[in-house]
Order: C-alpha cells, then structure tokens, then sequence
C-alpha cells in the first residue's frame, strides 16, 4: 500500500510543503511515483518519516539526521536503542524543568519568599512544599493547613536551609534502614517515624500521633505521595506508614 503526499501529512502532522522540502534534499524521497509523476510514500518511507520527525523533535539539524539514518553500520536496533536512550534522556529533562516550574509556582503561592536564586540554593530541583494544591484540596480551611501557610510565610533562605537540610539527612537514614532489612516495628524505624512526626510539628503544624497516622494512610493510598516516599527507596512508603502506626501504638498505648 502506498500513500499521497497529502495523506501522509494528515498522518504525520506536517505540511505538504515540509515533505516536498525532505524530498528535494534526498532525506526522505518515495519509493514510487504514480503515471503522472505524483509521489507515493510506502510503509518504509513512513517509518524513516517517523525517526526523521523524532530526531527533529530533539533538535537535531537535517543534515545530522540523515546522518543518522544512512549509516551503513547502523542496524534497526541499534537505531531503536538510540531513539530510547535520547528520549529518555529527553523526559529526565523536561521532567526537571516542569518541577523547577512548579516548585516557583507553589513557593509563590505558599508565601516562601525567595528569589529564584535563592529557592535554587535551597532547594535545587525539589520541590520546597510538596503538593501544595493537594494540601489546599484536602485540608484548606484546617487550623493544620492555615498554621503551616502561616509559618512558611514568615521564613527566610536560612530556614529553608535547614528544613531542607533535615528532610535530605533523614532521607539517607531512612533508606539505609529499608536497605539493611530493619523492621517498621523496631526501635530504629519507629524512632525515625517519631523524627519525622517532630520535624512536621516543629517547621509546619502541630501533629498529633492520629494526625500523623492518617498521614502515613495517605502516603500509600496516593500515588503522589507514594511516588515521592518510594524515590528515597523503594518500598519506603508502606515502610514508613508501618513504622508511624508502630511507633503510635508505642506512645498512646
């Protein structure tokens, strides 16, 4: 089967023009033309049209993708292998700069009153306050929510420092505790969960051991939250929600 020029710029979001432009530099010329001189892109001219759009999306001059794509030692794997590592690469990427975006965005609207260049000292590619409008949804209108926007109004770069400085030391211990295989119930772990409960009291509201229980619920329940708790090791999540249900029964009881 073969296709039109226009069709084969419906499929691929370009415009005939782009196509004639392909042709006429030998990057992507049809297999085939029609009786009255008419090109007729095949399936194989649609694939190299799809690793031509996807180079190009990356940035990569024409000339550089033809390269690519007539190299006589290159196979379809090797092509395929490459295509993975750039895109992925492409996504490490873009992911960092929408949580740079969003972090100005929360920090703005969390009232943490710091120049870029100073939210970027602190706090690099992390986000100062996770899930902001999910706290808002959740809990706006709380005393819990409304003590912890008052706090982090009134904090300076130096603050941030350390709460940052806090978070990141606690962190590497908790994930060297799920690595060397330590109980959620165990001294170690329900020490950590007790750390953790104080570091929230102390920066942003008063969190009282049922408080601190729903919290470990919600940080398996969401996949948000979950996500950020499992990216310190994986398994941390359930880990931690154990170990503050452990370490509540050990202070209530």
């Amino acid at each position: 089967m073969s296709h039109t020029v226009g069709q084969v710029a419906g499929f691929a979001g370009v415009t005939v023009r782009t196509l004639h432009h392909y042709d006429d530099i030998g990057l992507l010329v049809p297999g085939e033309r029609n009786h009255a001189g008419h090109r007729r892109y095949s399936d194989a001219d649609l694939d190299r049209l799809q690793q031509i759009l996807f180079y190009r999306e990356l940035g990569f001059p024409l000339d550089e993708v033809a390269a690519l794509l007539d190299d006589p030692d290159a196979d379809p794997r090797a092509h395929l292998r490459r295509r993975h590592e750039l895109l992925t690469a492409r996504i490490d990427k873009l992911r960092k700069m929408a949580a740079a975006v969003e972090q100005a965005m929360e920090a703005r609207r969390m009232g943490i009153n710091l120049t870029p260049e100073e939210r970027f000292e602190v706090f690099g590619d992390k986000d100062p306050e996770q899930y902001a409008e999910e706290a808002e949804q959740r809990w706006g209108g709380t005393e819990a929510h409304t003590e912890s926007q008052r706090r982090a109004a009134r904090y300076g770069k130096e603050d941030w420092k350390r709460i940052q400085t806090e978070v990141d030391a606690w962190g590497e211990r908790y994930a060297a505790l799920v690595a060397a295989g330590e109980p959620p119930a165990g001294e170690a772990a329900m020490d950590l969960a007790e750390e953790h409960r104080r570091h929230i009291g102390r920066w942003f509201f008063e969190c009282p051991y049922e408080m601190h229980r729903n919290l470990g619920e919600m940080y398996v329940a969401d996949e948000r939250f979950k996500a950020f708790y499992d990216s310190v090791r994986p398994g941390t999540a359930e880990h931690l929600r154990e170990a503050i249900l452990a370490n509540a029964a050990r202070h209530e009881g």
